[in-house]
């Protein structure tokens, strides 16, 4: 296998890793879920229900879109930090970059988790969101990158996992005791309650709260390390696509593991949960670096780079604008012959082509919207 001839050279196995991310989140999700009960064919109402979140503990496919993001934004963060090197530009000028980052990403994410934004009634406003978190875990792991090695940061991480699961199994609930992993019991919920201003998405707690954004960092981290051994010169492409891989595997075999004693849940952001999502990022981050930039197989791609390029773009377009509602003023007389029950998955169908050509639109005028 050749060497790759760059440390800084761009991938495109990330761009579009994050683009098969976006349309998932952006439309993808909403054409599978609909497709439930409309065929008759057991497989694809089993498909149908990898794209809606358990209501509590377990596991779909659904719950891996989020984490995966999280980890694609720690994956670019040696090839950003780099060359922001490489222009002369200092470390404290880069904590000031990406703290302000943080803060529009912060800014961002409250106005899409509470449109129609009260500008009245403060204290209901919902403080948690994606893209809050986001912004958070990345200036967090830009300072993890900066300042220890790759072995320091995993042992941080393993660290991090290893105290939110001593907190959450062995802290005292008042009124529920230790241990409690039930939706009203937890101390997940007690410490969002007690400390969290504002509307709660789940009344009792919120996913996106205070003490669910330190493991959720670590996916960040996670990115970052795996971001570091594609960046990593002189090695060879085979070595890098079976570090990744054995790297996940290793994660997801210790996550399921330890989901015996702490479950795997998405609304808690279980230790266990990182590790399994986090695992499965490696090893999807392993399957298009080799598909893509080992094995140059890449016209598949194209679809998902031209969403990737513009991934916050798409994100805030799609809380705004009303796809299904033009898909289906544009596309109904196609369809409207059909029987009934298939119109939705139509309506989605179009509104996913329509994000696409707008995204296609933008990548050709070469417009990327960026934070």
């Amino acid at each position: 296998m050749e060497i790759q001839s760059s440390p800084n050279k761009r991938l495109i196995s990330i761009d579009a890793l994050r683009g098969f991310d976006m349309i998932m989140i952006c439309g993808a999700d909403a054409f599978f879920h609909q497709l439930e009960g409309k065929t008759n064919l057991i497989w694809v109402d089993s498909l149908a229900k990898q794209f809606e979140h358990p209501v509590w503990i377990g596991f779909t496919f659904y719950d891996f879109i989020f984490p995966l993001f999280l980890f694609i934004a720690g994956v670019s963060i040696p090839f950003s930090v780099s060359k922001a090197i490489d222009q002369g530009i200092s470390k404290n000028e880069l904590y000031k970059k990406v703290f302000i980052r943080m803060l529009i990403l912060i800014a961002l994410g409250m106005l899409d988790k509470n449109a129609p934004f009260p500008f009245f009634d403060w204290p209901h406003i919902r403080l948690g969101s994606v893209l809050g978190r986001i912004g958070l875990a990345c200036f967090v792991t830009v300072f993890l990158y900066l300042n220890f090695n790759s072995t320091k940061r995993l042992l941080i991480v393993a660290g991090t996992l290893i105290l939110y699961y001593v907190c959450v199994m062995f802290i005292p609930v008042p009124g529920y005791g230790a241990g409690n992993m039930t939706f009203e019991g937890n101390l997940v919920g007690w410490i969002d309650r007690t400390f969290l201003p504002g509307r709660l998405l789940q009344g009792t707690y919120d996913e996106l709260g205070i003490i669910t954004q330190f493991p959720a960092i670590c996916l960040t981290v996670l990115g970052s390390y795996a971001g570091e051994i594609l960046k990593k010169y002189g090695v060879a492409d085979t070595k890098r696509f079976m570090q990744l891989l054995t790297t996940g595997i290793l994660c997801i075999v210790i996550g399921l593991v330890w989901s015996l004693h702490f479950p795997i849940a998405k609304r808690l952001w279980s230790s266990s949960y990182i590790l399994l999502t986090g695992g499965m990022a490696f090893v999807f981050m392993a399957a298009f670096y080799a598909i893509i930039d080992i094995f140059n197989v890449k016209k598949w791609s194209f679809f998902f780079v031209v969403i990737g390029m513009n991934s916050l773009t798409i994100y805030m377009i799609y809380r705004f604008v009303n796809f299904r509602y033009t898909s289906k003023l544009l596309f109904e007389g196609l369809y409207v012959g059909l029987d009934e029950k298939w119109h939705s998955v139509f309506e989605s169908f179009g509104a996913l082509v329509l994000v696409w050509f707008l995204l296609y639109f933008l990548y050709r005028q070469k417009i990327f919207f960026k934070v």
